[in-house]
Protein backbone atom coordinates (compact mmCIF):
# COMPACT_ATOMS: atom_id res chain seq x y z
CA UNK A 1 0.00 0.00 0.00
CA UNK A 2 2.97 2.46 0.45
CA UNK A 3 4.39 1.69 -2.69
CA UNK A 4 1.29 2.49 -4.94
CA UNK A 5 0.16 5.48 -2.14
CA UNK A 6 3.94 6.87 -3.25
CA UNK A 7 3.96 6.07 -7.06
CA UNK A 8 0.44 7.87 -6.88
CA UNK A 9 2.03 10.64 -5.24
CA UNK A 10 4.36 11.13 -7.86
CA UNK A 11 1.53 11.36 -10.50
CA UNK A 12 -0.01 13.92 -9.11
CA UNK A 13 3.37 15.91 -8.48
CA UNK A 14 3.78 15.33 -12.04
CA UNK A 15 0.41 15.70 -13.23
CA UNK A 16 0.49 19.59 -11.54
CA UNK A 17 4.05 20.23 -12.62
CA UNK A 18 2.93 20.07 -16.35
CA UNK A 19 -0.10 22.26 -16.08
CA UNK A 20 2.40 24.45 -14.23
CA UNK A 21 4.65 24.59 -16.95
CA UNK A 22 2.99 24.26 -19.84
CA UNK A 23 -0.41 26.01 -19.15
CA UNK A 24 0.24 28.48 -16.19
CA UNK A 25 3.78 29.70 -17.52
CA UNK A 26 2.30 30.22 -20.97
CA UNK A 27 -0.83 31.53 -20.16
CA UNK A 28 -2.33 28.90 -22.70
CA UNK A 29 -4.87 25.36 -22.19
CA UNK A 30 -3.85 22.70 -23.84
CA UNK A 31 -2.53 20.55 -21.06
CA UNK A 32 -5.61 21.13 -19.20
CA UNK A 33 -7.93 21.41 -22.23
CA UNK A 34 -11.19 18.80 -22.94
CA UNK A 35 -9.71 17.64 -25.48
CA UNK A 36 -6.02 16.94 -24.00
CA UNK A 37 -7.34 15.42 -20.98
CA UNK A 38 -9.95 12.95 -23.05
CA UNK A 39 -6.81 11.78 -25.22
CA UNK A 40 -4.63 11.63 -22.05
CA UNK A 41 -7.14 9.16 -20.59
CA UNK A 42 -7.90 6.86 -23.42
CA UNK A 43 -4.46 6.52 -23.81
CA UNK A 44 -3.82 5.51 -20.50
CA UNK A 45 -6.76 3.12 -20.61
CA UNK A 46 -5.43 1.13 -23.61
CA UNK A 47 -1.70 1.27 -21.76
CA UNK A 48 -2.91 -0.25 -18.88
CA UNK A 49 -4.51 -3.12 -20.37
CA UNK A 50 -1.30 -4.18 -21.87
CA UNK A 51 0.20 -3.26 -18.34
CA UNK A 52 -2.18 -5.50 -16.54
CA UNK A 53 -1.35 -8.29 -18.36
CA UNK A 54 2.24 -8.04 -18.11
CA UNK A 55 2.11 -7.90 -14.51
CA UNK A 56 0.86 -11.23 -14.36
CA UNK A 57 4.09 -12.41 -16.04
CA UNK A 58 6.37 -10.44 -13.74
CA UNK A 59 4.42 -11.44 -10.72
CA UNK A 60 5.43 -15.11 -11.70
CA UNK A 61 8.76 -13.91 -11.66
CA UNK A 62 9.10 -13.69 -15.98
CA UNK A 63 9.19 -11.19 -18.58
CA UNK A 64 7.36 -10.65 -21.93
CA UNK A 65 9.11 -8.62 -24.27
CA UNK A 66 6.38 -9.69 -26.96
CA UNK A 67 3.76 -7.59 -26.31
CA UNK A 68 4.39 -5.07 -28.86
CA UNK A 69 4.30 -6.81 -31.48
CA UNK A 70 1.36 -9.18 -30.31
CA UNK A 71 -0.33 -5.91 -30.70
CA UNK A 72 0.87 -5.32 -33.88
CA UNK A 73 0.18 -8.89 -35.51
CA UNK A 74 -3.45 -8.92 -33.75
CA UNK A 75 -4.31 -5.48 -34.71
CA UNK A 76 -3.28 -5.81 -38.07
CA UNK A 77 -4.51 -9.33 -38.65
CA UNK A 78 -8.50 -7.68 -37.64
CA UNK A 79 -9.00 -5.65 -40.86
CA UNK A 80 -6.91 -7.58 -42.95
CA UNK A 81 -9.21 -10.37 -42.38
CA UNK A 82 -11.92 -8.21 -42.69
CA UNK A 83 -11.22 -6.15 -45.65
CA UNK A 84 -8.66 -7.82 -47.60
CA UNK A 85 -10.01 -11.38 -46.90
CA UNK A 86 -14.21 -10.18 -46.62
CA UNK A 87 -14.59 -12.50 -42.67
CA UNK A 88 -17.72 -11.54 -41.36
CA UNK A 89 -16.91 -9.24 -37.19
CA UNK A 90 -17.60 -11.86 -35.53
CA UNK A 91 -14.93 -14.12 -37.35
CA UNK A 92 -12.81 -11.81 -37.20
CA UNK A 93 -12.64 -10.90 -33.76
CA UNK A 94 -12.65 -14.72 -32.80
CA UNK A 95 -9.82 -15.31 -34.40
CA UNK A 96 -7.59 -12.41 -32.89
CA UNK A 97 -8.55 -13.55 -29.66
CA UNK A 98 -8.10 -16.99 -30.66
CA UNK A 99 -4.84 -16.47 -32.17
CA UNK A 100 -3.57 -14.13 -29.04
CA UNK A 101 -4.69 -17.61 -27.13
CA UNK A 102 -2.43 -19.76 -28.75
CA UNK A 103 0.22 -17.33 -28.40
CA UNK A 104 0.07 -17.42 -24.81
CA UNK A 105 -0.02 -21.07 -24.94
CA UNK A 106 2.97 -21.29 -27.10
CA UNK A 107 4.90 -19.22 -24.83
CA UNK A 108 3.66 -21.14 -21.97
CA UNK A 109 4.97 -24.41 -23.59
CA UNK A 110 8.38 -23.25 -24.46
CA UNK A 111 8.76 -21.60 -21.31
CA UNK A 112 7.64 -24.36 -18.99
CA UNK A 113 7.83 -28.00 -21.43
CA UNK A 114 11.30 -27.23 -23.35
CA UNK A 115 12.72 -25.03 -20.40
CA UNK A 116 13.74 -22.27 -22.28
CA UNK A 117 14.29 -18.46 -20.37
CA UNK A 118 10.80 -16.41 -20.69
CA UNK A 119 13.71 -13.45 -22.14
CA UNK A 120 14.62 -15.41 -25.22
CA UNK A 121 10.84 -17.24 -25.44
CA UNK A 122 9.47 -13.54 -25.63
CA UNK A 123 12.08 -11.86 -27.74
CA UNK A 124 11.99 -14.31 -30.44
CA UNK A 125 8.38 -13.48 -30.30
CA UNK A 126 8.91 -9.73 -30.26
CA UNK A 127 10.79 -10.35 -33.64
CA UNK A 128 8.72 -13.29 -35.25
CA UNK A 129 5.71 -12.03 -34.72
CA UNK A 130 6.43 -8.42 -36.38
CA UNK A 131 8.39 -9.92 -39.15
CA UNK A 132 5.48 -12.32 -40.25
CA UNK A 133 2.93 -9.44 -39.87
CA UNK A 134 4.87 -7.22 -42.22
CA UNK A 135 5.10 -10.72 -44.56
CA UNK A 136 1.72 -10.70 -44.25
CA UNK A 137 0.91 -7.58 -45.05
CA UNK A 138 3.75 -6.60 -47.72
CA UNK A 139 4.69 -3.97 -45.21
CA UNK A 140 1.74 -1.86 -46.77
CA UNK A 141 -0.23 0.22 -44.56
CA UNK A 142 -3.70 -2.00 -43.28
CA UNK A 143 -6.54 -0.05 -42.29
CA UNK A 144 -10.54 -0.12 -42.37
CA UNK A 145 -11.03 1.55 -45.59
CA UNK A 146 -13.83 3.56 -44.09
CA UNK A 147 -15.77 0.95 -43.00
CA UNK A 148 -17.09 -0.51 -39.89
CA UNK A 149 -16.74 3.29 -38.35
CA UNK A 150 -19.53 2.15 -35.48
CA UNK A 151 -15.84 0.07 -33.90
CA UNK A 152 -14.12 3.26 -33.79
CA UNK A 153 -17.13 4.13 -30.30
CA UNK A 154 -15.97 1.36 -28.77
CA UNK A 155 -12.47 2.89 -28.13
CA UNK A 156 -13.11 6.88 -28.64
CA UNK A 157 -17.07 6.95 -27.91
CA UNK A 158 -17.80 9.12 -24.65
CA UNK A 159 -20.04 9.00 -21.81
CA UNK A 160 -21.12 12.13 -19.80
CA UNK A 161 -20.08 11.39 -16.16
CA UNK A 162 -20.73 14.09 -13.39
CA UNK A 163 -20.13 16.78 -16.33
CA UNK A 164 -17.56 15.20 -18.14
CA UNK A 165 -17.03 13.31 -20.91
CA UNK A 166 -15.43 9.76 -19.96
CA UNK A 167 -14.08 8.13 -22.90
CA UNK A 168 -15.82 4.17 -23.42
CA UNK A 169 -11.93 2.67 -23.47
CA UNK A 170 -11.97 3.82 -19.33
CA UNK A 171 -14.77 1.86 -18.57
CA UNK A 172 -13.58 -0.88 -20.42
CA UNK A 173 -10.03 -0.84 -18.30
CA UNK A 174 -12.29 -0.76 -15.46
CA UNK A 175 -13.89 -3.94 -16.56
CA UNK A 176 -10.60 -5.68 -17.37
CA UNK A 177 -9.00 -4.48 -13.79
CA UNK A 178 -11.85 -5.47 -11.63
CA UNK A 179 -11.66 -8.88 -13.06
CA UNK A 180 -7.88 -9.13 -13.21
CA UNK A 181 -8.17 -7.70 -9.32
CA UNK A 182 -10.50 -10.87 -8.39
CA UNK A 183 -8.49 -13.18 -10.33
CA UNK A 184 -5.39 -12.06 -8.50
CA UNK A 185 -6.56 -11.11 -4.78
CA UNK A 186 -9.41 -13.18 -4.29
CA UNK A 187 -9.20 -16.66 -6.37
CA UNK A 188 -6.81 -19.57 -5.37
CA UNK A 189 -4.95 -19.09 -8.55
CA UNK A 190 -4.05 -15.37 -7.97
CA UNK A 191 -2.48 -16.90 -4.30
CA UNK A 192 -0.60 -19.35 -6.04
CA UNK A 193 0.81 -16.85 -8.72
CA UNK A 194 1.81 -14.73 -6.03
CA UNK A 195 3.74 -17.54 -3.97
CA UNK A 196 4.84 -19.17 -6.88
CA UNK A 197 6.76 -16.04 -7.55
CA UNK A 198 7.69 -15.43 -3.63
CA UNK A 199 9.54 -19.06 -3.99
CA UNK A 200 8.78 -21.02 -7.13
CA UNK A 201 10.48 -24.65 -5.22
CA UNK A 202 8.28 -24.16 -2.14
CA UNK A 203 5.14 -23.16 -4.22
CA UNK A 204 5.91 -26.99 -6.16
CA UNK A 205 6.62 -28.77 -3.20
CA UNK A 206 3.29 -27.58 -1.03
CA UNK A 207 1.24 -28.78 -4.14
CA UNK A 208 0.88 -26.23 -6.31
CA UNK A 209 1.09 -26.84 -10.36
CA UNK A 210 3.42 -24.61 -11.61
CA UNK A 211 3.52 -25.40 -14.80
CA UNK A 212 0.15 -24.82 -14.90
CA UNK A 213 0.12 -21.38 -13.58
CA UNK A 214 3.18 -20.31 -15.47
CA UNK A 215 0.64 -21.34 -18.74
CA UNK A 216 -2.29 -19.15 -17.41
CA UNK A 217 0.17 -15.94 -16.31
CA UNK A 218 1.38 -16.04 -20.23
CA UNK A 219 -1.55 -16.59 -21.66
CA UNK A 220 -3.32 -13.64 -20.07
CA UNK A 221 -0.58 -11.24 -20.97
CA UNK A 222 -0.89 -12.20 -24.68
CA UNK A 223 -4.92 -12.15 -23.93
CA UNK A 224 -4.67 -9.03 -23.16
CA UNK A 225 -2.13 -8.07 -25.43
CA UNK A 226 -4.10 -9.28 -28.31
CA UNK A 227 -7.01 -7.30 -26.95
CA UNK A 228 -5.51 -3.91 -26.72
CA UNK A 229 -3.93 -4.74 -30.30
CA UNK A 230 -7.70 -4.78 -31.17
CA UNK A 231 -8.45 -2.00 -29.25
CA UNK A 232 -5.34 0.23 -30.70
CA UNK A 233 -6.31 -0.56 -34.33
CA UNK A 234 -10.05 0.69 -33.56
CA UNK A 235 -8.85 3.73 -32.21
CA UNK A 236 -6.11 4.13 -35.43
CA UNK A 237 -8.18 2.90 -37.44
CA UNK A 238 -5.11 1.96 -39.47
CA UNK A 239 -1.47 1.20 -38.88
CA UNK A 240 1.93 0.75 -40.48
CA UNK A 241 3.16 -2.88 -39.43
CA UNK A 242 6.61 -1.66 -39.70
CA UNK A 243 6.08 0.51 -36.25
CA UNK A 244 2.63 -0.30 -34.71
CA UNK A 245 2.91 -1.38 -31.39
CA UNK A 246 6.72 -0.81 -30.73
CA UNK A 247 7.82 -0.21 -27.93
CA UNK A 248 4.70 -0.91 -26.36
CA UNK A 249 5.91 -3.59 -24.28
CA UNK A 250 8.54 -1.62 -22.33
CA UNK A 251 5.71 1.37 -21.54
CA UNK A 252 3.76 -2.39 -20.15
CA UNK A 253 6.51 -3.60 -18.00
CA UNK A 254 7.72 -0.09 -16.35
CA UNK A 255 3.84 0.47 -15.40
CA UNK A 256 4.05 -2.54 -13.73
CA UNK A 257 7.24 -2.00 -11.94
CA UNK A 258 5.85 1.35 -11.07
CA UNK A 259 2.90 0.17 -10.09
CA UNK A 260 5.03 -2.40 -7.49
CA UNK A 261 5.36 -5.45 -9.02
CA UNK A 262 8.47 -6.57 -8.33
CA UNK A 263 11.01 -8.18 -11.15
CA UNK A 264 11.89 -10.48 -8.88
CA UNK A 265 8.15 -11.37 -8.92
CA UNK A 266 5.57 -12.16 -5.70
CA UNK A 267 4.35 -8.54 -5.42
CA UNK A 268 2.14 -7.51 -7.74
CA UNK A 269 -1.06 -4.67 -7.57
CA UNK A 270 -3.62 -3.99 -10.45
CA UNK A 271 -4.27 -0.46 -8.77
CA UNK A 272 -0.58 0.22 -9.17
CA UNK A 273 -0.55 -0.92 -12.10
CA UNK A 274 -2.78 1.60 -13.50
CA UNK A 275 -1.56 4.12 -11.90
CA UNK A 276 1.82 3.35 -13.13
CA UNK A 277 0.81 3.42 -16.23
CA UNK A 278 -1.09 6.73 -15.94
CA UNK A 279 2.11 8.13 -14.75
CA UNK A 280 3.77 6.85 -17.61
CA UNK A 281 1.29 8.48 -20.25
CA UNK A 282 1.53 11.64 -18.07
CA UNK A 283 5.06 11.78 -18.46
CA UNK A 284 4.89 11.49 -22.29
CA UNK A 285 2.67 14.08 -22.40
CA UNK A 286 4.63 16.78 -20.37
CA UNK A 287 7.22 16.28 -23.14
CA UNK A 288 4.79 17.52 -25.61
CA UNK A 289 3.20 20.42 -23.90
CA UNK A 290 6.23 21.20 -22.02
CA UNK A 291 8.34 23.84 -24.92
CA UNK A 292 11.44 23.53 -23.60
CA UNK A 293 11.45 20.21 -22.80
CA UNK A 294 13.16 17.75 -26.06
CA UNK A 295 10.85 15.78 -27.46
CA UNK A 296 13.39 13.58 -28.41
CA UNK A 297 14.10 11.97 -24.52
CA UNK A 298 10.55 10.08 -24.60
CA UNK A 299 12.78 6.57 -24.29
CA UNK A 300 15.57 7.91 -22.22
CA UNK A 301 12.94 9.05 -19.58
CA UNK A 302 11.23 5.54 -20.09
CA UNK A 303 14.65 3.89 -19.52
CA UNK A 304 15.25 5.99 -16.79
CA UNK A 305 11.69 5.37 -15.03
CA UNK A 306 12.49 1.44 -15.06
CA UNK A 307 16.13 1.63 -13.79
CA UNK A 308 14.68 3.68 -10.81
CA UNK A 309 12.13 1.26 -10.16
CA UNK A 310 14.77 -2.00 -10.39
CA UNK A 311 16.73 0.38 -7.86
CA UNK A 312 14.22 1.00 -5.53
CA UNK A 313 12.94 -2.83 -6.00
CA UNK A 314 16.44 -3.76 -4.56
CA UNK A 315 16.43 -1.00 -1.93
CA UNK A 316 13.39 -2.04 -0.66
CA UNK A 317 14.52 -5.64 -0.45
CA UNK A 318 17.80 -4.93 1.38
CA UNK A 319 15.43 -2.85 3.91
CA UNK A 320 13.43 -6.22 4.19
CA UNK A 321 15.47 -8.48 4.50
CA UNK A 322 17.26 -6.09 7.39
CA UNK A 323 14.11 -6.01 9.26
CA UNK A 324 13.63 -9.37 8.84
CA UNK A 325 16.65 -9.76 10.71
CA UNK A 326 16.03 -7.48 12.99
CA UNK A 327 12.98 -9.32 13.81
CA UNK A 328 14.67 -12.89 13.92
CA UNK A 329 17.07 -11.44 16.54
CA UNK A 330 14.55 -10.16 18.96
CA UNK A 331 12.76 -13.05 19.30
CA UNK A 332 15.97 -15.02 19.56
CA UNK A 333 16.90 -12.57 22.62
CA UNK A 334 13.55 -13.00 24.10
CA UNK A 335 13.73 -16.95 24.04
CA UNK A 336 16.92 -16.69 25.53
CA UNK A 337 16.17 -14.68 28.51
Amino acid sequence: MKRILGIFVLLLVVFLATWIFSDLATGRSGFMSAFNQGNLLRRTSLAAILAIGVAFVIITGGIDLSIGSVVCLVGAALPYMLITIGWPLWLALVCCLGLSLLIGLWHGFLITKVNLQPFIVTLCGLLIYRGVTRGITRDQNVGFDGQFQELKWIVSGKLPVFGFDIPISFFVLIVVAVIAGIFLNKTIYGRYLLAMGNNEEAAKFSGINTTRMKVIAYVISAMLAGFGGVLYIIDNQSAQPVDFGNFYELYAIAAAVLGGCSLRGGTGSILGVIIGAALMQVLKNMITQVDWMNDNIEFAIVGSVILAGAIGDEVAKKIGAKKRAAVAGDVKSTETA
